[in-house]
């Protein structure tokens, strides 16, 4: 697939699909309809009701994928320990949610290990637990590293970040965490003590920084010590967050959701800003920042690289023919087929109206002539169904290969301009290209 420039929280292609089903214990009809519905139509995951401990058992026997209990403390057949042992000792997350607030029992069952006590009847509850459900769904998909050379305190953090459903890396010290980082572009999240041999915490982060940003990975400093300058020279150093040691259990979820729910509304930003709504494609600004750093990789390693652009021929005849609608429809679906067609590596964009731009690298002249006129016969082959008919639709493209001296980018795109006018200016549904600097410098 094309490097269509995601940053995305996404699960690596071939891993065994996670367990997507929630079982909800709680014999109040009302609460019970009102959790399903909302997690269910918000977050688009099952939820299986259960009133009692049997009944609860027989459902987890017969069925497989459960990934969380939210679970009811007054059942019939099962006192609040029991209840909640029953879920914990089978090793299944466990959030509990109670109708009345009891500080002794709230204590008590925190102490046990659950993800959370929730009070259900207090007001924005339901889309507490939706938020909740939605966090620990998608800390599945989120790495977390802790670094510190306790290795009880080590084991500790990590097996809270585990209950909450990170996949975690562990690291002893700050040059192992740095080289954890390194090999694993999953993790996210890293949890930092300051006390370490070698390296403190403060300095590992720093160092980080210099090969992770704030929007790609967050950090948490830790410190028993008590020195008030020890905040902000994390801060100062690139961490998201600090919190002194001991801390509860309660407020290290806090931080540690707070701090992964602003990378991922970052992101979602950054998509927003990057990305065509329409098509799903980087859009034109996002393209050209990318592009100069793919241009210059090839310029050192002097290698031929190709700008093209795609252009829809006749497009405002199929708006005027099916509708702004059916526009839409042949711009998505000559977006697939482009993105389909894309290797890894290459760069794919929406330029803007019904032009595509790709930068393609590694092709000489020939090689990159046969590529395009190849997804060129891909979108002439498209039947896009609309009303019951089908939108059939070719393309004209103009292409420049290059082996890049210098910043050639605007004259690759102003060349795949020129030749995407001679092949609409020849009678369109064709390639058209040029090679410059053919001989290397």
């Amino acid at each position: 697939m094309p490097a269509l420039l995601q940053g995305a929280f996404v699960s690596d292609p071939g891993v065994d699909p996670l367990p997507q089903r929630i079982l909800l214990v709680e014999n109040s009809r009302t609460f019970t309809t009102l959790v399903r519905e909302a997690i269910e139509q918000r977050l688009e995951l099952k939820v299986t009701v259960a009133s009692t401990l049997a009944e609860a058992g027989g459902l987890l026997e017969k069925e497989q994928g459960w990934f969380l209990v939210l679970t009811g403390l007054v059942l019939a057949d099962g006192d609040r320990e029991a209840v909640v042992d029953y879920f914990v000792s089978r090793g299944l997350p466990t959030v509990v949610v109670s109708g009345v607030y009891d500080e002794d029992v709230r204590r008590r069952v925190l102490e046990q290990k659950v993800i959370d006590y929730v009070l259900k009847n207090t007001p924005g509850s339901v889309d507490y637990l939706v938020w909740l459900v939605q966090r620990l769904d998608r800390n599945r998909r989120i790495a977390a590293l802790v670094v510190d050379d306790s290795p009880s305190a080590r084991a500790y953090a990590a097996a809270l970040l585990r209950m909450y459903g990170h996949p975690v890396y562990e690291a002893a010290d700050g040059e192992k965490g740095l080289a954890a980082i390194d090999a694993h572009p999953s993790i996210r999240l890293a949890v930092v003590d300051q006390e370490m041999p070698g390296m403190q915490g403060v300095e590992f982060t720093r160092r980080l920084r210099m090969q992770r940003s704030r929007d790609k990975v967050a950090v948490i400093g830790l410190s028993g010590n008590t020195d008030a300058s020890l905040i902000p020279r994390f801060l100062k150093n690139g961490a998201n967050d600090f919190l002194r040691k001991p801390f509860s259990r309660e407020e290290f979820f806090c931080r540690v959701s707070q701090n992964v729910d602003q990378l991922e509304l970052i992101g979602t930003l950054q998509d927003l800003a990057t990305r065509d709504f329409l098509t799903g494609l980087p859009n034109r600004r996002c393209f050209l920042e990318h592009s100069q750093r793919q241009l210059h990789g090839v310029q050192q390693q002097d290698d031929w690289i190709a700008v093209a652009m795609v252009d829809i021929d006749h497009f405002k005849h199929i708006n005027d023919t099916f509708g702004h609608d059916g526009g839409d429809d042949a711009l998505r679906a000559c977006a697939d087929t482009v993105a389909t067609h894309a290797r890894s590596g290459d760069l794919v964009a929406r330029f803007g109206g019904e032009e595509f731009c790709l930068m393609v690298p590694g092709l000489a002249p020939d090689e990159a002539v046969e590529y395009f006129e190849t997804l060129r016969q891909s979108i002439a082959a498209l039947q896009v169904p609309i009303a019951g008919t089908a939108l059939r639709m070719t393309v004209s493209i103009g292409l420049c290969c290059i082996r890049p001296q210098h910043d050639s980018l605007h004259e690759l795109i102003t060349e795949a301009d020129r030749q995407l006018y001679l092949a609409k200016a020849g009678g369109r549904n064709r390639v058209c290209s040029a090679a410059l600097n053919a001989t290397p410098a």
